[in-house]
């Protein structure tokens, strides 16, 4: 009897639909569980873990105590604030979120197949077409995952669509290899170009990512399928946002990456995901940091223009603060 091979399944977070700011036309992004960095103002916290969680959205709660009632765990807490969690005691079981009428409790992270995932993806087509946009694959950080995503890949190639890879470039280097070899498009963050301050603000050093970035510069020159490369890098008031910083990464772009950079994006900060730490019962140290202004912005513009890279290829993007 001829043996069965069983489906490859990864872990996701969600899919975002209709989106334009993750690579070129309307695309469907998806956010990944698992991220091997700890940014100090990550904006997807609910990605980090790998596993799957459960937060508690307070404006949908109508204190039926369905949660607390079905938690054999007894995890949850009932307080002034709202339902608390012993995430030492919580084993993701899931059965408060069914149990919850109305979805005040969510699981953050599914499990999914490559098969499945393809054919959901495959009914946005008519979008891609119109814009030449595509798929995005973001994080969390989708090569944690290698196998899934490899095959994910290679799913919707046999589709006809065009994939982005949004990566932090800290990966194995033979997995980057594999992966690029089969996108159309890299977003490649590039977030400080200094190594004890890349460490402060993401837990990690850089050295392993800025290799990395040399290889994915070599798979795009040798490609000969017109692969693009885009490096993206976010900028953070009072962490990323700083001249030597800005100048050193256009340095370095200019220095060692000989053209292969087809858009350098600098990522105004948002703060959007307030909300979201809160859910996690997280601090999060940028909470009352305000956007950007314009002006903020024009002078970072100017900075990487000065560095050395072509001009032409830095974009700016991003919400910015009006101001009165």
């Amino acid at each position: 009897m001829p043996e069965t091979t069983a489906p490859v399944t990864g872990t996701i977070l969600h899919l975002q639909r209709l989106s334009t700011e993750d690579g070129p036309g309307i695309r469907t992004t998806v956010f990944y569980k698992g991220c091997p960095l700890k940014c100090a103002w990550c904006h997807n916290p609910e990605s980090l873990l790998l596993k799957p969680q459960v937060q508690w959205i307070g404006n949908r709660c109508i204190s039926c105590d369905s949660c607390l009632e079905t938690c054999d765990r007894h995890s949850l807490e009932k307080t002034a604030n709202g339902i608390k969690r012993d995430r030492t005691r919580c084993i993701t079981c899931g059965k408060c979120v069914q149990a919850c009428p109305t979805g005040a409790m969510e699981m953050l992270g599914e499990d999914i197949t490559v098969i499945d995932l393809a054919n959901e993806l495959v009914k946005d087509r008519a979008f891609f077409e119109k814009s030449n946009g595509g798929v995005t694959l973001s994080g969390g950080e989708p090569s944690l995952q290698p196998a899934f995503t490899l095959a994910l890949i290679k799913a919707l190639k046999d589709r006809g669509l065009s994939i982005a890879l949004d990566t932090s470039g800290l990966c194995p280097p033979d997995t980057l290899e594999k992966l690029i070899d089969n996108v159309d498009i890299i977003l490649f963050d590039l977030k400080l170009i200094n190594e004890l301050e890349h460490e402060q603000w993401t837990g990690v050093s850089n050295k392993h990512i800025l290799a990395n970035l040399l290889i994915a510069k070599e798979r795009v020159q040798s490609s000969q399928n017109n692969k693009k490369l885009w490096v993206r890098t976010p900028l953070i008031p009072q962490a990323t946002d700083h001249r030597e910083n800005i100048e050193g990464i256009g340095e370095y772009l200019a220095q060692h990456m000989r053209g292969s950079v087809e858009r350098w994006e600098l990522c105004a900060f948002n703060n959007l995901c307030r909300d979201k730490y809160a859910r996690l019962e997280k601090e999060w140290v940028f909470a009352e940091t305000p956007l950007m202004s314009a002006g903020d912005l024009a002078r970072i513009e100017m900075w990487a223009k000065d560095s050395g890279f072509d001009p032409e290829r830095i974009f700016v993007t991003g919400a910015i603060r009006i101001d009165n």
